[in-house]
């Protein structure tokens, strides 16, 4: 069985803003792959039970708000005793990465991202995949916060649509094959000529 996360802030006012990229995803993800018609609250979220890439999955949507993301997941992680490393997909947003770019990782820091904070904190270890959603850098002038707080413009949303669509076939690679397999076949698809390390989320520690 997979786990699959997507971080986001439960509520009307957080519909389509940049930090709930996580939420979209897994909003599409269900739309194809949910073998359950309606949603239960379970683990302090709402979660479908779902077959992506032929495997057994629950998707989950923490309703704790961002920046305590990390409870529901432990939670989750603990009554199936899934090992984190492998069984556990996070989808999240990144503004270090172009909005319409998805990017992979097998572990590693949060990069000031505080929903991957509390999930490390939580979970006991920075070592679970995650499914990084880009939604721009914030202008020079805006805070971060409100920025990601924001919601997307009409130009980002075409851009975003066919990211989401990818990232939903990345984790059905995820599902069936692990993040290895997911990270060669669809880093491959996103990596803009000089793209750096800073984009990997080792560079500039930012905050939201």
């Amino acid at each position: 069985m997979k786990l699959l996360v997507g971080l986001g802030n439960p509520g009307s006012e957080y519909v389509k803003t940049r930090h709930n990229a996580g939420f979209l995803a897994i909003d599409l993800l269900a739309q194809r792959h949910a073998t359950s018609k309606v949603a239960r609250s379970k683990f302090h979220s709402m979660v479908l039970d779902a077959q992506v890439g032929g495997v057994k999955c629950l998707l989950m949507k923490p309703m704790t708000f961002m920046n305590r993301s990390g409870q529901a997941a432990a939670e989750a992680i603990r009554f199936y005793k899934l090992n984190p490393a492998t069984d556990v997909l996070v989808l999240v947003d990144d503004v270090s990465l172009p909005c319409g770019m998805i990017r992979l990782k097998a572990g590693g820091g949060a990069g000031g991202h505080n929903g991957l904070t509390d999930l490390a904190r939580k979970l006991g270890t920075e070592g679970f995949a995650r499914l990084r959603i880009g939604v721009d850098e914030k202008p020079p002038m805006m805070r971060l916060d409100d920025y990601v707080l924001g919601r997307f413009t009409e130009e980002q949303l075409d851009r975003l649509g066919p990211a989401l669509v990818q990232s939903v076939e990345a984790a059905e690679l995820f599902a069936a094959e692990g993040i290895e397999a997911a990270m060669n076949t669809f880093n491959s698809r996103n990596t803009p000529s000089g793209w750096g390390t800073q984009a990997e989320g080792e560079g500039e520690e930012k905050s939201a």
